[in-house]
């Protein structure tokens, strides 16, 4: 049996600021932006490349199963990229506030990139939700 991960919510304090966010700054793409029933809208944002979404609701419903996330509270979010120095710079050239590009080295995070898998930035939106970005060899359909 398959089983893909296709969508994560991401928790937020408002839409509109946050679909800016994601769909200009980092680029991704606005698949739907709909109130699916009074008071109650989703947004879902697809990074480039990539085959799992993000989703930003408002007004649904919790399930008993599943607690609400105040906005901001999810962490280490992972995007790969294969150039770490050309995802810097743009997402720097769009106003993301990028961290410097790190390693995890002897005495744990260091700055510059380092070997094969070894390269990162982080930044957070502007509900200070957490993200990752880490330097992949290669693209994900050729690994």
């Amino acid at each position: 049996m398959d089983m893909t991960l296709e969508v994560v919510t991401v928790p937020v304090s408002d839409l509109d600021r946050a679909k800016i966010f994601y769909g200009e700054a980092l680029g991704f793409k606005v698949d739907l932006d709909s109130e699916v029933a009074p008071g109650m809208r989703i947004i879902q944002l697809t990074p480039p490349g990539s085959r799992c979404s993000i989703a930003l609701m408002s007004g649904m419903p919790s399930h008993p199963e599943q607690p609400t996330m105040p906005p901001g509270s999810l962490h280490a979010l992972q995007l790969c990229v294969t150039d770490i120095a050309k995802a810097h710079a743009e997402l720097m050239s769009r106003g993301v506030p990028v961290s410097t590009i790190q390693h995890v080295g002897e005495r744990g995070w260091e700055e510059g990139p380092g070997e094969e898998w070894n390269s990162f930035l982080f930044f957070k939106d502007p509900d200070g939700n957490t993200w990752c970005v880490q330097e992949a060899p290669s693209p994900l359909s050729e690994r």
